[in-house]
């Protein structure tokens, strides 16, 4: 298994369609009634973010990032209006993944994000991403973040996917956890790296 890099996500930012950029554009004037996932991230992780986003919706997920859904937001600007959108958008999305990039620790809303739906559902993991062009296979957590799974990209049963872990041989498909709250399962396969 291993983690995503933050250059892939990047490229896939700078190097995307006028018809994929015309896309995530016309999402702002969508009707959303729901989402598979909640990206919770550093707003100075734009391109990483954008990257993210175009990842996992050609993977099929509908995917709310606040300034491409809800672009009138300032977070800046802290409202009871704008805390009670987000807070119905988090109880609108199936998950929550939090981006784990190196300005996480430099967000005042992921501490309050991944709080709410923690205590409300516990149904939050980890999306970490190595800086720059390296390509790490493991994902060094502490403190609280030790609670939750994380996901990677892995080769398992001949084929390739995010998977979400929390131990060695401990996985289960990105998709049935997001889709239909499978848990984690163990099993002692060889799980191949990407």
């Amino acid at each position: 298994m291993s983690l995503y890099n933050s250059d892939y996500f990047i490229r896939l930012s700078e190097n995307k369609s006028v018809t994929l950029r015309d896309k995530i554009f016309s999402e702002r004037t969508q009707k959303h009634t729901g989402f598979d996932i909640f990206l919770s991230h550093s707003n100075l992780d734009r391109k990483l973010v954008e990257g993210i986003y175009i990842e996992l919706t050609s993977k099929g997920f509908s995917v709310y990032v606040d300034w491409i859904i809800d672009p009138h937001l300032d977070r800046n600007n802290v409202t009871k209006e704008t805390a009670e959108l987000i807070r119905s958008r988090m109880k609108s999305s199936r998950k929550l993944l939090l981006a784990m990039s190196t300005n996480v620790s430099l967000s005042k809303w992921i501490p309050w994000e991944l709080g709410f739906v923690d205590g409300k559902t516990n149904r939050c993991a980890l999306f970490p991403v190595s800086p720059g062009s390296s390509t790490q296979a493991v994902f060094h957590r502490s403190g609280y973040l030790l609670l939750y799974p994380y996901l990677k990209k892995a080769r398992i049963f001949n084929s390739e996917d995010l998977y979400l872990t929390d131990a060695a041989h401990s996985f289960v498909l990105a998709d049935s956890w997001i889709r239909r709250d499978a848990n984690l399962i163990y099993n002692n396969t060889n799980i191949d790296v990407l």
